[in-house]
């Protein structure tokens, strides 16, 4: 290096592309293939895409807030606490899906319920009963029964305290042995 030369004190990086320096005067801007333009374009790019981002991020977290506040429609704003209910009504039928009417003072609401399609129907699924064992087979009927007490009414419908139910006895017949297998064959 020469004496009379200015020495390179620093470097830096503008949209334009690379200045040189050397103390406080610009020696030159040298543009390094578009450089300046490609960062500019790349920050476009990334400042849209952030605002997409928060954008979606609202627009979902509206939406979540919205589908929360569409099932406390009837439920969440009553005042009143003495709702009276009755008997699942099934949609379909004499039992399955179904639907419950409840009435308090002026308001009345629906509620889906299920009526069981086996032996319990015939007392419904909102009255709960503690049963005993079963009894022995009554030769003449060909049914077994127990009883059953009360131990909880859903929906405050109306049970019977004291319910008995039966079934048809199985009959026990001997098991047959297999043919050709044991002594003496």
């Amino acid at each position: 290096m020469a004496l009379g030369e200015p020495r390179l004190l620093g470097v830096g990086m503008v949209p334009s592309g690379v200045v040189m320096w050397n103390r406080g005067e610009q020696l030159s801007t040298v543009s390094v293939c578009g450089l300046g333009s490609r960062v500019s374009e790349m920050r476009g790019l990334f400042s849209t895409l952030f605002l997409l981002l928060v954008a979606l991020m609202i627009v979902t977290t509206e939406a979540g807030k919205n589908k929360k506040d569409k099932g406390k429609g009837p439920k969440g704003t009553s005042d009143c606490a003495e709702w009276r209910f009755g008997g699942c009504i099934p949609n379909n039928g004499d039992c399955g899906t179904g639907m419950r009417e409840g009435t308090c003072n002026d308001q009345t609401k629906k509620l889906k319920c299920k009526v069981p399609c086996n032996w319990k129907k015939q007392f419904g699924a909102d009255c709960k009963y503690k049963f005993s064992n079963w009894g022995e087979c009554d030769t003449a009927t060909g049914f077994k029964t127990r009883s059953g007490t009360l131990m909880k009414a859903l929906f405050d419908v109306e049970c019977q305290p004291d319910i008995t139910v039966s079934k048809p006895c199985k009959i026990k017949s001997k098991p047959k042995g297999k043919k050709g297998k044991g002594k003496g064959n």
